[in-house]
């Protein structure tokens, strides 16, 4: 390869964000500089999918500048956290070079220089150094494309581990730069793509011994904002930010700008942002907090009742409420699980009555500036199906759109006793008879769970479905799932089946169709 055309900038920007994304486990154990708040690698992930999908958006028709401009915008309205806002100015100055084809030799320069300009108290032994070692051994180097790609990504890796002897913090805690780390696995990637070869695994450099965050961690803010303004004014808003906190990472132009900084209040830095011109996509986290939740970026909450169920829900990763069935846990305990899960949340109530809590919970979590949603969910097999699509590293606005749709196209039924008489929408019932719900209402009055639970799931099948859910509770009859199972075989062997033993009380069985 010759040039970096714009098919090569697509597989480019997808394979840096995969290997981040593989990486950022591992990359986030090492973040403790600037703030040990555990979430370098998701951030830079995050940073890099937002421009490799931006890119993947265009026609495939578009020229190398569209689309090395299209891969910068995306970097700029994505970045994430302070390693993220220097890799997206990093990825600008790459573009400024190479959209017209220039040698990859100027483009790491200029990527260099642009992201030291950006942080507006550079530290050596970060992710600016890293980049820097890359552009300056490669300026000199005689070889083709290829072999300045590896150079660079060799350069990389090595003033990586020499971060560690730069930075004093590195050197206490026995690990490298996190956003060094992955500044590298950006390089790396390049120079496979323009090699045509793919390294799959990419190393990151493992703690030498226990890190302890907090030891590291003051109280403060984290502000993030992008913001419309003119050239000027962003010129008065970096001497106002940068003598109100540190950490300022301050990119963009052409009126649009990345605005990061570490500040004792939030408040002001929102405030320096408005004279200045128009911030949104406000992003405020609490540092102290988030070091305390080690490092947890998004995180969700499950209000359970039953032991299984909890079970279910905390194997899929969530922080889990219990309450009995038939009553509302504690508001305290949710807004504990809510600190607990992240800076940014989502809240699966999983029924009507718990709402109110979830709600309240949120609302006392966001003045800690913990960012929340509480999901739609109404019963227990819509947070299963909302939790399954989770995805921690999507965006957050998106990911509660794709659980909030799973939930929403998951129709819910069960299966409960009467303990006294009542009016009901499907008739009037006595104690001991078993009512079958479908959304809320009683759908079916039967003498037996097998039968009426039969019943319910065709009926709910009967308006399309191709995966139902059944979650058998305390109380279910001996091989209840099995005989189901076999009645769907028979009616419906076009229906995929997913049995759990939630082992609630109340309900011998819960039902999910989707």
């Amino acid at each position: 390869m010759k040039i970096l055309d714009p098919p090569a900038v697509r597989r480019w920007a997808r394979l840096a964000a995969d290997a981040l994304g593989q990486a950022r486990t591992e990359i986030d154990a090492l973040n403790v500089f600037p703030v040990a708040d555990g979430d370098t690698g998701t951030n830079l992930h995050l940073t890099m999918l937002s421009a490799a999908e931006a890119v993947e958006s265009l026609p495939d028709d578009v020229d190398a500048a569209v689309v090395w401009q299209t891969l910068s915008y995306g970097a700029l309205v994505g970045a994430r956290g302070n390693s993220g806002v220097i890799v997206s100015q990093a990825l600008r100055g790459l573009a400024e070079v190479l959209k017209d084809g220039a040698d990859l030799r100027a483009g790491l320069l200029r990527a260099s220089v642009l992201a030291r300009e950006a942080v507006a108290r550079p530290v050596e032994g970060t992710v600016l150094s890293v980049l820097e070692s890359a552009a300056r051994a490669v300026q000199e180097f005689e070889g083709d494309l290829p072999e300045v790609a590896r150079q660079a990504a060799g350069e990389a890796r090595a003033a990586l581990r020499r971060t560690t002897e730069q930075l004093d913090v590195l050197a206490r805690s026995g690990v490298v730069d996190a956003g060094g780390a992955g500044a590298a696995i950006v390089l790396e990637t390049l120079a496979e793509v323009i090699c045509g070869s793919s390294a799959g695994h990419h190393e990151v450099p493992a703690p030498t011994h226990r890190v302890s965050p907090m030891t590291e961690v003051g109280a403060g803010y984290e502000v993030m904002y992008l913001l419309e303004a003119d050239d000027d004014a962003v010129a008065g808003l970096r001497e106002e930010l940068d003598a109100m906190g540190e950490s300022l990472v301050v990119i963009g132009g052409d009126g649009l700008w990345n605005v990061h900084v570490h500040v004792p209040e939030a408040g002001p830095a929102v405030e320096a942002g408005i004279r200045a011109g128009r911030p949104h996509r406000i992003r405020i986290t609490y540092l102290a907090e988030s070091a305390h939740r080690g490092g947890a970026g998004r995180g969700v909450v499950a209000v359970a009742a039953g032991d299984g169920i909890a079970a279910l829900f905390e194997e899929s990763g969530a922080v889990v409420v219990r309450r009995a069935p038939g009553t509302r846990p504690a508001l305290p305990a949710v807004l504990a699980a809510i600190r607990q899960a992240g800076s940014e949340v989502a809240v699966l109530p999983n029924d009507d009555g718990v709402r109110a809590v979830a709600v309240a919970a949120a609302q006392i979590a966001r003045e800690d500036g913990v960012t929340v949603s509480v999901l739609p969910t109404k019963a227990t097999v819509q947070g299963l199906a909302a939790l399954a699509v989770h995805d921690p590293l999507r965006r957050f606005d998106d990911d509660v759109v794709a659980m909030t749709d799973a939930a929403g196209h998951t129709r819910y039924g069960h299966v409960t006793v009467a303990d006294r008489a009542a009016f009901t929408s499907a008739g009037v019932c006595g104690p001991g008879d078993v009512l079958g719900m479908i959304d809320g209402d009683v759908a079916v009055i039967g003498d037996s769970v097998e039968g009426v639970a039969g019943v319910v799931v065709d009926r709910m099948l009967a308006g399309g479905g191709e995966l139902v859910t059944l979650v058998t509770g305390a109380q279910a009859p001996e091989g209840l799932a099995g005989r189901l199972e076999g009645h769907l075989g028979r009616t419906r062997p076009d229906v995929d089946l997913v049995v759990y033993d939630g082992e609630q009380g109340g309900y011998p069985l819960l039902i999910g169709v989707e």
